[in-house]
């Protein structure tokens, strides 16, 4: 699959653009409900602000359709790089709504129901998500994005990241999306859920 296509809208587009699309990681999967934007050296949340390279945020320089994986304390939190090499931007995958390898996905998580995989923490230790992932390419090591959308979401949402505070217009930029009243969207209240649509046409 040719990844050049991401490289084709500016990433807040993408990161809305990604809403339906399938990941899956050995036969676990599901559905991306919640996506966020990072939009490279000049945005004051993202791990290259100011042009930082470390060995760790490598990942974030190579080419469109690369997964940088990082962690955050006892997380793992997958990107997708969204851009050419060298233009450091990236989509965090913030959840998904789950749709093949629940008993695994369970397992793992030692969880079920909308808490299985609402947040990116979530979601990696769902599908065993690690650091070896990191610099592999979709579709080419564990990780598999669907080559098209799978669901159409009824109506995309969009509000501040989250856990990015002390950032001036950064931290209140509407970079995150999701897919509205869906039940595996992270912080997503029992009566703003649709658990009959989830939130699909």
């Amino acid at each position: 699959m040719d990844f050049e296509w991401l490289t084709q809208q500016p990433t807040p587009d993408l990161a809305k653009a990604l809403l339906g699309y399938g990941l899956m990681v050995a036969g676990a999967g599901g559905l991306i409900v919640e996506t966020e934007a990072y939009v490279g050296v000049t945005d004051r949340t993202a791990h290259v602000f100011g042009g930082k390279k470390t060995a760790a945020n490598q990942a974030l320089y190579a080419p469109a359709g690369t997964v940088y994986v990082y962690r955050l304390r006892a997380y793992f939190l997958m990107n997708i790089i969204t851009q050419v090499e060298s233009e450091p931007q990236g989509v965090l995958i913030r959840a998904i709504e789950p749709t093949h390898g629940l008993a695994q996905m369970a397992a793992r998580r030692g969880q079920q129901g909308y808490n299985l995989t609402s947040g990116p923490g979530k979601l990696a230790q769902a599908l065993g998500i690690d650091l070896q992932d990191n610099g592999t390419l979709l579709n080419q090591g564990r990780i598999q994005l669907s080559e098209a959308r799978l669901k159409t979401p009824a109506e995309i949402a969009s509000g501040p990241r989250i856990g990015v505070p002390n950032k001036g217009e950064w931290t209140t930029a509407p970079l995150r999306f999701w897919v509205a009243h869906n039940p595996y969207v992270s912080g997503m209240l029992k009566q703003q859920m649709n658990e009959q649509t989830k939130g699909w046409q």
